[in-house]
């Protein structure tokens, strides 16, 4: 991109109990979130018999005691060290009867048949209880500094990993993210009362991968502990999935390893690794050149393997989908609106939603639509072609740049959900993406290019009569914007090469006297005036 002319060189609080009944007259979609307190909760933990407890009893902790020894003091004075559910990797839509299936402590990314692997969870054991009780027990979790049930991801860890110690796990209290009410952008654009964003940007490095990484890096550090051969973690990416990485390892004290295709990520994204202490290669190649490359790597060093090929990211990345029935009391959308790249992320949602209605918490899913760049847009020309053979592209550059993949591992992932779920794909083109972009952050978002992705296959499918007015609808941001503030600079400073870039807001060059300053705020101000619309 060219260079921008916008840019020159001992507090105590009240505890809190949480009400575990639900009002059903209610419909409250932000989390309800309550005070930290000084002292501790043993909700949360699961007793012998496998049931998870909802009991609220308080024990101020010792000034000497963190909170993951508080949680290990409670699960030895209880005798909560064991759980009755269970997970193991089968080959994707194996049925639950498949002979061929591996522990989670496995080093494996692939059936025997080379396919994709899957984690199936032992359903009969979760639905001994009800879903009015996981609802409970989920909503109990929410806004608590409890180990590791703070994390939106580890508060539903029965559904996650249900076997891993909590001494294992690495987290970073991920999750919880905003659902934002886009009121302006769907009044004002759509004409809908009843747009969301979920914003999962706002975590921990930036971007949804957090949730997955959170799961990854726990097993890893449980499989060292184990003695199994893993000396580091190992990725391709496309700039997010390395700075969750990256974050994570670090925070565990295991070294990461990060294959980046050079000059096709953000500054922002680069650094992030790098000041995480990975070991960063940089490599003429673009992702799908990474990925072929770390896959190799892996097969031979002592490396695990950390893209989603590996399906224990999914885990953590489905909870986002659970968390949004929460945020809407239990209340199921009409749409959820995913950008896809590799493609793991819309199989992880339909995968939260599913696992919603078969233990009763909800009665159906939400359609689900993915959003690609046109660019980069395999999925799409798969569903235009009505499912038939499937054929790789070679992905071109776009804005959307953690979703420039040409040839994505979960493809086959991808069609099951949108199968499943009467879902749709849609595409949008680079200038598309940056006028939604625009257009969003108009309306007080900071969205980042791939969100712009996801708001334009909400406008087209609004625009068709496919999405109603009144059709509660979420759309999923990936990313924070300040990520990608380059494109932003490059869009309103209008540099972008053969793009009108419509709703640019460039800075206004005004001479350095009083009359010069009046004159362009009176004519601004008569243009935002009421009185000027009539």
């Amino acid at each position: 991109m060219a260079a921008s002319s916008l840019l020159n060189p001992a507090i105590s609080f009240p505890s809190y109990k949480p009400k575990l009944q639900a009002n059903p007259k209610f419909r409250n979609p932000i989390l309800r979130i309550g005070r930290v307190s000084a002292t501790s909760d043993s909700s949360s933990s699961t007793p012998t018999n496998g049931s998870p407890s909802l009991s609220t009893t308080k024990n101020r902790r010792s000034a000497d005691e963190n909170i993951k020894d508080e949680a290990r003091r409670h699960r030895a004075a209880s005798g909560e060290d064991r759980s009755n559910f269970s997970a193991k990797y089968v080959p994707f839509n194996a049925g639950a009867d498949s002979s061929e299936w591996y522990s989670l402590d496995e080093v494996v990314y692939r059936s025997r048949s080379g396919g994709l692997l899957d984690v199936q969870h032992d359903m009969e054991a979760l639905k001994k209880f009800d879903g009015a009780y996981w609802r409970n027990l989920f909503d109990s979790r929410v806004g608590k500094t409890t180990w590791p049930y703070g994390s939106g991801v580890w508060s539903k860890k029965e559904w996650v990993l249900p076997e891993i110690d909590p001494d294992d796990i690495v987290s970073a209290f991920e999750g919880n993210s905003n659902l934002f009410w886009a009121e302006r952008f769907g009044k004002q654009f759509l004409g809908m009362n009843d747009l969301w964003v979920k914003h999962c940007g706002i975590s921990h490095t930036g971007s949804f991968k957090d949730l997955g990484m959170t799961v990854l890096v726990s097993q890893v550090n449980r499989l060292r502990k184990l003695k199994r051969p893993v000396v580091g973690v190992g990725c391709a990416s496309t700039g997010d999935t390395s700075a969750a990485l990256s974050a994570y390892c670090a925070s565990a004290g295991i070294p990461s390893i990060v294959f980046l295709p050079a000059n096709k990520i953000s500054m922002a994204q680069l650094v992030q690794p790098i000041a995480n202490g990975a070991f960063v290669l940089s490599i003429d190649t673009d992702f799908d050149g990474c990925m072929k490359l770390i896959r190799e790597v892996t097969a031979e060093l002592p490396i695990y393997l950390a893209n989603s090929l590996n399906s224990l990211r999914l885990e953590g990345q489905k909870t986002a989908a659970i968390e949004i029935l929460q945020q809407f009391d239990w209340a199921v959308p009409e749409w959820v609106i995913i950008p896809g790249g590799n493609l793991g992320n819309i199989y992880a949602f339909y995968k939260g939603f599913k696992m919603c209605q078969e233990l009763g918490l909800v009665d159906r899913i939400p359609r689900l639509v993915c959003a690609q760049a046109a660019n980069a847009n395999p999925l799409y020309l798969h569903y235009k072609s009505g499912w038939k053979d499937f054929k790789a592209v070679k992905a071109s550059s776009t804005f959307a740049s953690a979703i420039q993949i040409g040839d994505p591992v979960s493809i086959d992932r991808a069609v099951c959900a949108l199968q499943n779920s009467n879902g749709i794909v849609e595409e949008a083109t680079e200038e598309e993406l940056m006028d939604a972009m625009a257009q969003a952050d108009s309306t007080g978002m900071f969205i980042c290019p791939h969100t712009g992705v996801a708001l334009t296959a909400l406008i087209k499918l609004r625009n068709q009569g496919v999405i109603s007015p009144t059709d509660r609808t979420v759309v999923v941001s990936t990313a924070h914007g300040l990520k990608f503030t380059q494109s932003k600079i490059d869009y309103h400073s209008k540099e972008i090469p053969d793009m009108a870039c419509q709703f640019a807001n460039p800075p206004v060059q005004v001479k350095a006297d009083y009359g010069s300053v009046m004159d362009v705020l009176k004519d601004y101000l008569l243009q935002k005036s009421p009185m000027s619309k009539v």
